[in-house]
């Protein structure tokens, strides 16, 4: 359980620190934002699946 817990913690940092790239990286704009904005996003979209299923499995193992 524990591990899950960590593991949770690992993927909101890791969303965070994906978020805040992107969104500085669009601020400045420029040739690295056209070549990776649409990659950094869809890292964040993707790290976010990961985290609501490890909520998931959080919620199932705290069912039983």
């Amino acid at each position: 359980m524990a591990f899950l817990n960590i593991l949770l913690v690992v993927a909101l940092i890791a969303i965070t620190g994906v978020l805040l790239f992107g969104v500085v990286s669009m601020a400045k704009g420029g040739d690295f934002n056209r070549r990776h904005g649409n990659a950094l996003m869809r890292w964040r979209v993707i790290l976010q699946a990961v985290a609501l299923g490890i909520i998931l499995l959080i919620y199932l193992a705290n069912r039983g």
